[in-house]
């Protein structure tokens, strides 16, 4: 599409929307972000945004009384911007339906794990609790269910260590890889969302279709 914009919402470090950064400036994101919006105000990654002039806002779930009221600020902010897709990069909040619906189709998550496995929290300590030799991660559309929404892309790798904290930084990376990628094919309109199932270059795609691997 034309001017894509797109929109990331953090809570924290934002290593993910440095990330998304660092693939427009490498021309692999013919697009630009149009706002970081944090739901805490001392998240890092909001000063990563500031410092190459990305316009930034905080609204603070603590400011209100309920989930819908939060969303419905976060909704009325984003407006400003008019951003094409929404992209989630560690924002720890669940949306309700009255931010989900605002952006029908239009918002991204990335997990760490690859879904339908392991929704939920702390991916990596559940994994090595497992059976499992495979690891990996998941971008996907954002529905009304936890971590269950349509899947874009997956990518995996093979578990080589018994620490969490390794696992979790080659997850990183896998991270950074792919993440930046789905979002270019959803700005260059590879990838869109209709009537609840993922269409890449107008074909429907099951699971496993697309995987970085």
């Amino acid at each position: 599409m034309t001017n894509f914009s797109f929109a990331v919402l953090i809570s924290g470090n934002g290593s993910n929307l440095q990330a998304m950064m660092d693939a427009i400036e490498g021309n692999q994101i013919s697009g630009k972000i149009c706002c970081v919006l944090s739901n805490k105000e001392d998240a890092y990654g909001l000063q990563r945004a500031q410092e190459v002039k990305i316009p930034t806002e905080v609204v603070s779930n603590k400011d209100f009384e309920t989930r819908e009221d939060f969303d419905a600020e976060m909704v009325r902010v984003l407006s400003i911007y008019n951003p094409d897709l929404v992209v989630l990069a560690g924002f720890m909040r669940i949306l309700s339906p009255v931010f989900i619906n605002a952006f029908t189709g239009k918002i991204l998550n990335i997990h760490p794990s690859l879904l339908p496995k392991y929704p939920g929290l702390n991916t990596h300590e559940r994994v090595l609790e497992s059976s499992d030799n495979i690891h990996g991660i998941t971008v996907h559309f954002v529905d009304e269910s936890l971590d269950g929404g349509p899947i874009c892309a997956q990518s995996s790798l093979e578990i080589t260590t018994r620490s969490v904290a390794q696992l979790e930084q080659q997850i990183h990376k896998l991270e950074h890889e792919l993440y930046p990628k789905v979002v270019s094919w959803f700005g260059e309109g590879l990838l869109r969302l209709t009537e609840g199932k993922v269409y890449f270059e107008d074909r429907e795609l099951k699971i496993g279709d697309i995987n970085d691997k």
